[in-house]
């Protein structure tokens, strides 16, 4: 079954209609086409282009079984199989972790639990 769509905040500035033409695997609501001409009427193409992406990446990932997010996946990651030693030395060199870490994208908050954890490891040795 095919859907239209109207790019409707283009007639807002006073410029061409655009009429985009989807196949859909399932029949959308009428609440679920009120939203999209709505996303379509208001936010601007480039932006919703780039959350197709955003979603997209993420349904491949989710399908493929590799999704992993938010913070507590992060630090699991990072902390998984981290020795005694291996935290200390991480410790020795933090302002190295930390430009490694915020190449890697991650907030200074997740950073600092990154490194709360890392703590905890390495107080193991000096308990045993």
């Amino acid at each position: 079954m095919t859907w239209y769509f109207f790019n409707e905040w283009n007639k807002l500035l006073h410029m061409d209609e655009f009429e985009i033409n989807l196949k859909l695997t399932e029949r959308p609501t009428d609440n679920q086409i009120k939203k999209l001409r709505s996303y379509f009427k208001d936010v601007p193409l480039s932006e919703i282009l780039s959350g197709l992406k955003f979603a997209s990446n993420r349904w491949v990932a989710k399908d493929a079984g590799t999704l992993k997010v938010g913070r507590k996946s992060i630090l699991q990651k990072e902390i998984h199989s981290v020795t005694v030693e291996q935290a200390q030395w991480r410790l020795k060199n933090w302002k190295m972790m930390i430009a490694n870490y915020r190449r890697r994208g991650y907030s200074y908050p997740t950073i600092s639990r990154i490194k709360k954890s890392l703590l905890l490891i390495s107080k193991k040795k000096s308990k045993s």
